[in-house]
């Protein structure tokens, strides 16, 4: 399978190092809350049960205890890695509804059917995908709804992935739907930067390339 990161999941080394930082910094007016996106809140429990999907699935893909435990420190961060995805998901949601952007049930379903015949089928894609992206097998119509989503704001914005300007233009986007939400994080979990829509460590080192659509190849 691919190696590529989803499309609006990860971070550039390049954009982390050159972007100001404009913090909404996380305070504890919401006790509970893992996050608060425009107004709505993501809760410790729900993120806890996304995590513990994760954790199901991957104990479920590997039963093999040494095998376990090497999937378990690859992803030791996965509690601030699913928080990041749960909240750039909103952003990126608001962002497309600002474009004109939708994404159909037959979008996705298309977009499924063209991974797995990549993949050799539905459970190599959920394999693929929670391996790479740490996606449980119960979220992936939902993963590649953001997918598309992300495509189809880049291709309404007229920004060309492939081109620095055309990164800016899409990452300007998800900014300017980060400020309309006004994220707050729980402090636990560091805060949101607007400018660069993702999640950051408040203090202590505790950060994902924005790249263009491509196909999956096969192994």
């Amino acid at each position: 399978m691919h190696r590529r990161r989803r499309t609006a999941l990860v971070l550039s080394a390049a954009i982390v190092a050159a972007a100001p930082l404009l913090t909404a910094c996380g305070n504890d007016a919401h006790p509970g809350a893992a996050a608060v996106v425009g107004g709505q809140r993501i809760t410790v429990a729900q993120l806890e049960t996304r995590v513990n999907e994760v954790r199901a699935a991957q104990r479920a893909a590997t039963p093999d205890e040494a095998q376990y435990e090497q999937a378990i420190a690859r992803t030791g961060g996965l509690t601030r890695d699913t928080l990041h995805t749960m909240v750039l998901d909103e952003v990126l949601k608001r962002a497309a509804e600002d474009a004109g952007v939708g994404v159909t049930r037959k979008d996705v379903q298309a977009f499924r059917a063209s991974l797995e015949q990549q993949a050799g089928g539905a459970k190599g894609l959920e394999t693929a995908w929670l391996q790479q992206y740490g996606v449980a097998p119960k979220r992936l119509d939902d993963s590649l709804r953001t997918e598309i989503a992300a495509q189809k704001l880049a291709a309404a914005l007229g920004a060309d992935m492939n081109t620095d300007a055309g990164k800016a233009t899409f990452w300007k986007a998800l900014s300017d739907a980060s400020k309309k939400l006004d994220v707050d994080l729980n402090p636990r979990y560091g805060s949101w930067d607007v400018q660069k829509s993702s999640r950051v460590d408040a203090k202590t080192p505790w950060v994902r390339e924005i790249t263009a659509p491509a196909q999956p190849q096969s192994a």
